[in-house]
């Protein structure tokens, strides 16, 4: 009898289409378009460097952001048996504890493969799943409050990822000039970040999560972001001027500008034109890190 009940409540592994969806491969083109800012800012040719190279791709994508979808997904389980049913974990696709040990695992592989590539790369990587779980995991929660949650995510999907870039290619610390300008896109994507909590305002209200839009409202919000996003991409231009990379500066300044007109749209209507935005001004951003990376990467002589 003993026996009989021990089989029943066995639950089994999960299949791997269903693992792979609950890391969400969707999510990691951000730091991945990050992480290669960095590459490119290093200098250093891919060529001489192929194994950091792949280790670097493989931890800022599946292991690194894929775990933070599984640390999210797994703390979030009530909420999306309410939102988000047909989820891996709510749908008992992904039974028991399945969901909470493929976030352990995720996080020691993380930390295993960035111990094997370098001690900055592992120092980043460190911080970056710390914040995940700071993020998603009480007692601390972050994406509960609207000031720590976007900046945690900021940090981690443009700071931290195009830091362990330039890193991995340098094989040692970035420059100052790549921290700064690293450091002002990751200010910058703060507002991006912002702009993604429009579409679950009156959720968040409900769920007591204090998001800007939900505790500020969505019209001062959107003022707030377009703020940040525009403020740190002005210091940008001004450095890559002062740097000598005038090519570079006028690129990115264009691309400003481009932002600008398109904000105009966005705060005439923030939550009905927040997805229209994404797919045009903050693509435009972050073609700007892209420049700048080149700038400070040396490519062409800009």
């Amino acid at each position: 009898m003993a026996e009989a009940v021990s089989t029943t409540h066995r639950v089994p592994i999960p299949a791997p289409r269903d693992v792979l969806e609950l890391l969400k491969p969707i999510t990691w083109f951000p730091p991945m378009w990050a992480f290669m800012c960095g590459v490119v800012s290093s200098g250093a040719p891919i060529a001489e460097r192929w194994p950091f190279f792949i280790a670097g791709v493989l931890l800022t994508g599946p292991l690194v952001c894929g775990t933070s979808q599984a640390v999210n997904d797994w703390f979030d389980r009530h909420v999306d048996a309410i939102n988000e049913p047909k989820r891996p974990i709510p749908s008992g696709r992904i039974g028991g504890t399945w969901g909470l040990r493929i976030a352990i695992v995720g996080s020691l592989l993380s930390l295993l493969l960035a111990a094997l590539t370098g001690p900055w790369v592992l120092a980043a990587t460190t911080l970056g799943v710390l914040c995940a779980w700071a993020y998603s995991a009480p007692p601390l929660r972050l994406k509960k409050s609207g000031l720590w949650g976007p900046a945690v995510v900021a940090l981690t999907y443009e700071g931290l990822t195009w830091f362990t870039g330039a890193a991995v290619m340098a094989g040692a610390l970035p420059s100052a000039p790549v921290l700064v300008i690293l450091t002002l896109y990751s200010i910058g994507a703060y507002g991006i970040m912002t702009l993604n909590d429009f579409k679950a305002v009156e959720g968040d209200r409900a769920m007591g999560i204090r998001s800007l839009p939900a505790v500020l409202g969505v019209d001062p919000a959107a003022r707030i972001a377009c703020v940040v996003m525009a403020v740190p991409q002005v210091v940008v231009v001004a450095l890559l001027w002062q740097w000598g990379h005038m090519a570079v500066g006028i690129i990115v300044g264009l691309l400003l500008l481009g932002q600008l007109g398109l904000m105009v749209r966005l705060l005439g209507d923030p939550l009905k034109h927040t997805p229209w935005y994404n797919a045009t001004g903050t693509t435009l951003y972050v073609f700007g890190m892209l420049a700048s990376a080149f700038g400070l990467g040396g490519a062409w002589g800009l």
